[in-house]
């Protein structure tokens, strides 16, 4: 799969893309299969009471179908359209969401450096917690960054809900939809059910100089299973996607396996 220039320079200038139907309802029912073994199994969905969101990490590495996303086509077309084909695959978060999220951005990078990738299992709409953007909002000079407007705070500085922030696009999406979004745009949901069912594949620029090695070392630093301190018992990802991968899924994991092995020597594989 490969961008079209339309779509890069959407991408470019408002920070996302969405690609409705991207996966067919067949793929669609294995990915929700293998979402739910894996929440279930290893996530804290058994305990899921709707009280408050339900997150676990590495949501495609607990289950050998789920890490062939990694390998899609589709999936590594998209991501390296956007931040280059050797792009490194840096980890994610499964959930279950309950009610609204605010406003926030991912990263605060001032640069296209770090994207999530994103995909939601329930139908969503603008009234039951579809993702929203802020378009542009992952600019330095975008207006809510250089005037400091927190955008939860709609009500008290401009008397609108902070769900009808002006400017801000609702992306209705459903099972099979996929979108990418560069970590520096603020986005939210509102409204929505108890259960929200989403996973994420985040993913960083290869780095090939000091300044791009340095930038990624503070994203592993803080954005890593060792980062929470998690021990996978195989450093920067869960074993089945090391003991699953190829020569090219490794040329996506290689630069931060190896420098989360350096930064918590304590969780590298034994």
């Amino acid at each position: 799969m490969k961008l079209s220039q339309q779509q890069l320079a959407f991408f470019n200038t408002f920070g996302f893309l969405h690609f409705p139907a991207l996966f067919n309802p067949e793929e669609v029912a294995w990915i929700i299969e293998g979402f739910e073994y894996s929440i279930q199994n290893f996530g804290g969905g058994t305990s899921h009471d709707g009280s408050k969101r339900t997150m676990f990490g590495g949501p495609i590495e607990r289950h050998p179908k789920m890490c062939t996303l990694l390998d899609d086509p589709r999936v590594r077309g998209v991501i390296g359209g956007v931040i280059g084909e050797d792009f490194n695959y840096s980890g994610g978060d499964g959930n279950y969401y309950s009610g609204d999220t605010g406003w926030h951005p991912d990263g605060n990078w001032g640069q296209l450096f770090a994207v999530k990738v994103a995909f939601y299992l329930d139908p969503l709409t603008r009234d039951t917690g579809c993702l929203r953007v802020i378009p542009g909002s992952q600019r330095p000079d975008h207006f809510v960054r250089t005037e400091k407007i927190d955008p939860n705070k709609a009500g008290e500085l401009f008397g609108v809900e902070r769900r009808d922030f002006p400017g801000n696009m609702a992306l209705e999406t459903n099972p099979g939809d996929l979108v990418i979004f560069n970590h520096d745009l603020y986005h939210a949901a509102f409204g929505g059910s108890q259960r929200r069912r989403m996973f994420t594949m985040n993913c960083t620029r290869h780095a090939h100089h000091d300044a791009d090695l340095a930038t990624l070392r503070q994203y592993v630093s803080i954005h890593s299973p060792g980062g929470y301190k998690v021990d996978t018992g195989a450093g920067m990802y869960f074993p089945l996607m090391l003991d699953t991968a190829g020569e090219d899924r490794w040329g996506h994991l290689r630069q931060c396996a190896e420098m989360h092995d350096d930064l918590f020597p304590q969780y590298a594989r034994k």
